[in-house]
């Protein structure tokens, strides 16, 4: 009960622009979470090539900022939601909010062989930086990016 109400305080200073990326952030996950839940991988990774972003916000500088705000909400949500948000749902949305802005963003679906078998990982690159999953990226081979590389 103690960490809901400090939760809720910490919510309520955050600036109104914070709270409404968080809100999206949320949105966002449960979207992710569903179409990972119920749509095959193949429409899932139709929808994430569609519609190429970029464009959308000329000044880098601010792109970065957005960028990493995005982020920070994703992974604010993603250990607290009551479902599971691995890196698949996580970098789902952090795409989706990226596309909306129209930040140019790579989703990055890699496999790994290891003891217990074939491993997949998905990480989000913009403005040729890694932004989420990359912890863990080097382990893997990239076998495919959405929207196509190149």
């Amino acid at each position: 009960m103690r960490a809901n109400a400090s939760l809720l305080r910490r919510f309520g200073r955050l600036s109104s622009a914070n709270r409404r990326v968080l809100a999206e952030a949320l949105i966002s996950l449960a979207v992710a979470s569903l179409a990972v839940r119920i749509l095959p991988f193949r429409r899932v990774a139709a929808w994430m090539g569609a519609g190429r972003s970029g464009g959308g916000c000329p000044d880098e500088a601010a792109a970065a900022r957005l960028v990493n705000q995005c982020a920070w909400a994703v992974r604010s949500w993603a250990d607290r939601v009551p479902w599971r948000a691995v890196c698949f749902q996580r970098g789902l949305a952090l795409h989706l909010m990226l596309r909306r802005r129209g930040i140019r963003s790579l989703l990055h679906y890699g496999v790994a062989q290891d003891d217990k078998g074939l491993r997949a990982h998905v990480w989000v690159t913009a403005a040729g930086r890694t932004v989420m999953g990359g912890e863990d990226a080097p382990g893997f081979t990239c076998l495919a990016t959405f929207p196509a590389a190149g």
